[in-house]
C-alpha cells in the first residue's frame, strides 16, 4: 500500500524550494561574475540542494514535534505513550491545533459530568443522612423522655413506646430499601421470569391497599371489566412491587374522593402497557426529569409527612429496567399524573409450537 503523503512533508517541501532558490540565485550570480557558464551544474546543485534541504528540515520538524509536543502531551495525559511511540509525530501545527482544542473540548465535557455527579453525591449523601438521622432522633428522644421520668406512668410509656416502634420500623423500611436499590444497580437480583396473569396481580394488590385507600376515600378501580385473563412473561414479586410502589403513590397524593385508575393495554403485538392514572395533585413540569432519582422529593415538607423511604420510584424504574422495558411519566399540576410501563405478552401458544 502507499505512504500516505505527511502533512508536514509540506512545510519541508516548500521550505526547500525556498532555499533551494535563494542558494541557486547565489551561486548563479557568484558564476555570472567570475564568467563561469555551467548550467547543468547549476542544475545538479539545485538538485541535490533541494534533497538535502527538504530531509534536513523534515528531519527537524519530526524531532521537534516529537521532542517537544510529545512532552506537553506527557504533562497534561493528553495521549497514551503508546500512541506517540508507534509512529512518527509528523502532524502539522493546524492538525496538532485541532488536536488540542478537541482534547480541551472532551476535558471540559469530562469535568461538567464529574460536577453533576459531584452535585448529585452531595444531595445523595444529604438525603440519606437526613431520612437516616430525623427516626433515630425521634426513638432517642422518646427513650430519653422514658428514661427522665415518663417510664413510671403506664398510659405514657405505652404510647411512648408505640410511637417510638413506628420510627425505628420506619428506619427499618428505609434501609431495607436502601439494600434492595443498591442490590438493583449492582445487578446482584436476577429477574425470576414466569408466566402469570397481570389482571389478577393488580386486583390483589387492590386488595392489600383497599384499606389504605379508604383511609383518603380514594377509590381504587379498572378502567373497564377485564373477562379474560392477561398473561405477562416477568418476575411476579418484583411487578407486584412496582405496582404496589406507583398506586401507595397515587394514595399518599391523590385528593380526597378520588380515584385511582389502572388499564392494561395492547401496545405492539408482543408488548402490553400499564397505566397508573389519578386525579390528584400532579407534578410540576421542572421536577418530572428527576422523579426516579433516589431520595427526590417534589415538595420536601409534604413528602416527608406522608411518609416513605423516598426510593419507591427509583426501586420502580430499577425494576422496570433490569426487564429490559421502560417506564413513562405524565403529569399536569392540579389535574393528575399517569405512569405506565411496558411488558412482555405470553408468546401465544402457536409461537410456543414453532
Amino acid at each position: 500500500m502507499a505512504i500516505r503523503l505527511k502533512r508536514s512533508y509540506k512545510f519541508a517541501f516548500r521550505t526547500a524550494i525556498f532555499i533551494v532558490i535563494i542558494l541557486t540565485l547565489l551561486l548563479g550570480f557568484f558564476m555570472w561574475y567570475k564568467e563561469v557558464s555551467d548550467w547543468l551544474f547549476l542544475a545538479v546543485f539545485a538538485i541535490i540542494s533541494f534533497g538535502i534541504s527538504f530531509f534536513i528540515v523534515q528531519f527537524r520538524i519530526e524531532n521537534f514535534i516529537y521532542r517537544r509536543i510529545k512532552r506537553i502531551y506527557d504533562d497534561v495525559s493528553l495521549l497514551e505513550s503508546s500512541s506517540l511511540t508507534s509512529r512518527t509525530i509528523t502532524t502539522d501545527m493546524a492538525t496538532l491545533t485541532q488536536e488540542i482544542e478537541k482534547f480541551a473540548q472532551d476535558k471540559k465535557v469530562e469535568i461538567d459530568t464529574l460536577k453533576i455527579r459531584e452535585e448529585y453525591r452531595k444531595d445523595f449523601l444529604g438525603n440519606v443522612s437526613h431520612e437516616l438521622k430525623t427516626p433515630l432522633f425521634t426513638v432517642q428522644g422518646y427513650i430519653e423522655t422514658l428514661l427522665d421520668g415518663a417510664l413510671e406512668d403506664k398510659n405514657v410509656r405505652k404510647k411512648y413506646l408505640g410511637r417510638a416502634n413506628k420510627a425505628v420500623e420506619r428506619l427499618l423500611y428505609i434501609v431495607k430499601d436502601l439494600d434492595l436499590i443498591t442490590k438493583l444497580e449492582a445487578g446482584e437480583l436476577n429477574v425470576e421470569w414466569e408466566v402469570f396473569d397481570i389482571i389478577e396481580l393488580i386486583k390483589t394488590t387492590f386488595e392489600l391497599l383497599e384499606m389504605k385507600a379508604a383511609k383518603k376515600k380514594i377509590t381504587l378501580m379498572f378502567d373497564m371489566e377485564y373477562e379474560t385473563p392477561i398473561y405477562v412473561n416477568a418476575d411476579l414479586e418484583k411487578i407486584r412491587q412496582v405496582i404496589t410502589n406507583l398506586l401507595v403513590n397515587s394514595i399518599k397524593y391523590g385528593h380526597e374522593n378520588g380515584t385511582t385508575e389502572v388499564s392494561v393495554e395492547n401496545l405492539i403485538q408482543n408488548k402490553v402497557i400499564i397505566r397508573v392514572t389519578d386525579n390528584g395533585e400532579g407534578i410540576p413540569e421542572q421536577h418530572i426529569p428527576r422523579l426516579f432519582e433516589r431520595f427526590y422529593r417534589v415538595d420536601q415538607s409534604r413528602n416527608r409527612k406522608e411518609g416513605g423511604s423516598g426510593l419507591g420510584l427509583a426501586i420502580v424504574k430499577h425494576i422496570i429496567e433490569a426487564h429490559e422495558e421502560r417506564i413513562y411519566v405524565e403529569s399536569v399540576e392540579g389535574v393528575g399524573s399517569e405512569f405506565s410501563f411496558t411488558l412482555e405478552k405470553k408468546k401465544e401458544e402457536k409461537e410456543e409450537i414453532n
